[in-house]
């Protein structure tokens, strides 16, 4: 038996019908406007003319004939754009129009408006780069690109982006084996081979293929643009001395990425130097410069502060002048019954001019600048920073021997010789008198004289004095308070001062050594508060006057300030002192001290980067249970350091150091730090790594970010 044909399918055939015989059906499925708009696409058909058919159906009268009008089903916004294109004189109304005319039958108009708008598939994005990089090659640009295919010129410019994107990578993009927001994250970077070996590193993991992780990896070597380093060179001076910043046009970047690290540092090494010589011009004996200081850099000087800049004789008369201006009409308006607008305007002006006298410049004297000098640094925000006022030891003013004679000469002497002062003018004096008239006095006959006390005699009443003294203080609490207090805030606030009878001695380590404390939250309290004090201290000779003026609170803020200096429970494995690591966990107890609680968690730069991979996937273990370590037990060092502290944020957890732990014995309170890290090698069966404070051979600068490499022992100077 013969098999039947297959039937052949008959297309739709093309018409020109003229445009005044078209009329837009009801029946289009396309209600809400979307996309380019109608006016925009009116200009590309002016443009590049009409280069895809309507669909339209004959209109039919009442006998089912074909009235020579027809209706658009499918089309409708090429249709209004035709339209608008005859409203605005651009094309006439007899114009043919390319039509595809449905005479079948088998589908509703509806079926074919829904056909038209749901089978068609956008553009894929690399065929959109690829036509945009054809037309980029033809020399249009980005703007003249997006102004006529009606996208953003951010969209062009996304687009072409792609073409950093090293060609295996859109290969694999082609082939669906990486995503657009991967493909875009590897467009942070021009460096294919880079690329190519980053993406061979994440391929083989789900959980490092997110374009956070991507960037990341691309940019490591990298700074951001908002980091202080990058700030203060800024990015203009960066591009002139040929550096190449990274941009991401698909995220916000924030300024992009310094590719440069080494030309960064560079150029804020050669920009300090010149604000710190700009620094010293202004009179100071030294300046030392660096983009960071470690804590206690100050510890062992004294800090001078200015004062408000004396007022001129005119000033203080015009002071004068508005001051009583001001008062008497202050008066006169407090007991007007009515607000009167021009006199509040008048107290405001003279409010004002009073308020610049009170703000007016503070200076230094410029003899106490030719002994002190300034640090200069860069802050958090990138703007410079200078610290000044600093007295070293070494350039503190010596009392001259002569002075202090000088002021007892004539005092001590009998008036009975005050004819010969005038010949012993300038002579060496001992003990309040001319040198000539101690050698005559040592020949004269015992009697005429009297001897000084044997020493030991005077040793043997004052110390019945001391005992007696003891006694007496022991039973007067608030002054043996005040006298502590004065014995603690010479050593704070004076360094050198040996005015206080009390032997009492406070040590305070700063731990320079620690990269980093100066910028923690609790280090810039303690400096805030340290300097608040230091501007309202006298004279040391005036100190106990000045203790004994102050109310209770401050005296005892005062006291809780100097005596917080002194604390130390920082575990040495070479000085261990379980009595004291022991007293520490205590005091923290009764104060309800939490390290969380303060502020501190888990980073790359104070914990996580410093210890074995073994260490991290505990932390996160016990902060976040065994499926969160299991993300990272994986991972490069490097890489699970950074995704560890991403899920240790808000964890509350502390590495064993940190807790609080009263319960425990006092030997393995102070011996827990050691002991955990000789037990790593157990943990992991890696060698044990000390922390980089504890390690005798560590450099903590050598790769801090923000640091000048080997800035903690050659600052820059500007000194003399």
């Amino acid at each position: 038996m013969a098999k039947s044909a297959i039937q052949k399918i008959t297309l739709n055939q093309a018409e020109n019908i003229p445009f005044d015989k078209l009329d837009l059906s009801q029946k289009n499925v396309r209600q809400i406007v979307n996309g380019v708009t109608i006016p925009e696409l009116a200009d590309d058909i002016g443009y590049r003319g009409l280069i895809e058919s309507l669909n339209v159906r004959p209109k039919k009268d009442a006998d089912g004939e074909e009235t020579g009008r027809y209706e658009v089903p499918a089309g409708g916004r090429r249709f209004r754009a035709l339209e608008l294109l005859v409203r605005q004189k651009r094309m006439a109304k007899t114009q043919p129009v390319p039509c595809v005319v449905n005479r079948s039958g088998k589908t509703s108009m509806e079926d074919d408006s829904l056909a038209e708008n749901v089978h068609r598939e956008n553009l894929h994005p690399l065929d959109q780069y690829r036509a945009f990089k054809a037309l980029s090659d033809q020399g249009r640009d980005a703007e003249e690109i997006a102004a006529r295919y009606f996208v953003s010129a951010n969209t062009v410019k996304q687009r072409l982006k792609l073409a950093t994107v090293s060609p295996k990578l859109l290969e694999l993009y082609e082939q669906d084996e990486i995503k657009l927001d991967q493909l875009q994250a590897f467009a942070v970077s021009d460096d294919h081979a880079r690329q190519e070996q980053v993406w061979e590193r994440i391929s083989n993991n789900s959980h490092m293929q997110e374009p956070f992780y991507i960037r990341r990896l691309l940019t490591e070597t990298t700074v951001r643009a908002d980091d202080r380093r990058a700030v203060y060179v800024g990015a203009e001076a960066y591009e002139a001395a040929g550096g190449v910043i990274l941009r991401d046009l698909f995220e916000q970047d924030s300024g992009g990425w310094f590719q440069d690290a080494a030309l960064l540092e560079q150029l804020v090494f050669e920009k300090l130097k010149v604000d710190a010589e700009a620094v010293r011009a202004d009179g100071w004996k030294w300046v030392e410069a660096a983009i960071s200081f470690p804590y206690g850099h100050t510890s062992g000087m004294r800090r001078v502060y200015a004062e408000p800049a004396e007022l001129s004789d005119e000033e203080i008369a015009r002071y004068d002048a508005v001051k009583a201006e001001y008062d008497k009409l202050d008066a006169e308006y407090a007991e007007a019954e009515d607000a009167d607008e021009e006199i509040e305007n008048k107290l405001d002006q003279l409010g004002a001019e009073l308020d610049a006298f009170s703000d007016r410049p503070q200076v230094y004297d410029p003899a106490q600048k030719a002994i002190a000098g300034a640090f200069v640094t860069l802050g958090a925000n990138g703007q410079l920073q200078v610290e000044a006022g600093f007295v070293r030891p070494e350039d503190e003013p010596r009392a001259e021997a002569d002075d202090d004679d000088e002021e007892r000469d004539g005092e001590d002497l009998d008036t009975s010789h005050d004819d010969e002062d005038d010949d012993d003018a300038g002579a060496v004096v001992v003990n309040g008198r001319p040198l000539s008239q101690t050698s005559e006095a040592a020949d004269e006959p015992e009697d005429e004289g009297i001897k000084p006390l044997p020493d030991r005699l005077v040793f043997d009443l004052t110390a019945q004095r001391t005992l007696a003294l003891r006694n007496a203080l022991a039973s007067d609490v608030d002054i043996a308070f005040v006298t502590v207090l004065h014995a603690l805030v010479l050593q704070v606030f004076y360094r050198f001062a040996k005015d206080s009878c009390l032997e009492i001695s406070l040590t305070s380590n700063s731990f320079g050594q620690v990269q980093g404390l100066a910028e923690t939250p609790w280090a810039k309290e303690i400096a805030e508060r340290h300097e608040a004090w230091d501007r309202d201290m006298p004279d040391s000779k005036n100190l106990w006057e000045f203790l004994l003026g102050l109310d209770e609170a401050s005296r005892k803020a005062l006291f809780a300030h100097c005596a917080s200096l002194s604390l130390n429970a920082v575990v040495e494995p070479w000085n261990k002192r379980p009595g004291a690591l022991a007293h520490a966990d205590a005091l923290a107890a009764t104060l309800g001290f939490d390290m969380v609680e303060a502020g501190w968690s888990p980073t790359v730069d104070n914990y996580l980067g410093r210890v074995t991979k073994a260490r991290i996937v505990q932390a996160v273990r016990e902060a976040r249970g065994e499926d969160s370590a299991q993300l990272i037990d994986h991972m490069k060092k490097d890489l699970m350091a950074r995704e560890a502290a991403r899920l240790l944020e808000g964890s509350s957890w502390l590495p064993k150091p940190l807790r609080l732990d009263v319960d425990d014995a006092v030997a393995e309170g102070a011996e827990a730090v050691t002991d955990d890290m000789t037990d790593e090698a157990a943990l992991d069966g890696e060698a044990a790594e000390l922390p980089a404070f504890l390690a005798d051979d560590a450099d903590p600068s050598a790769d801090e970010p923000g640091t000048i490499a080997g800035e903690d022992t050659d600052h820059l100077q500007a000194a003399e």
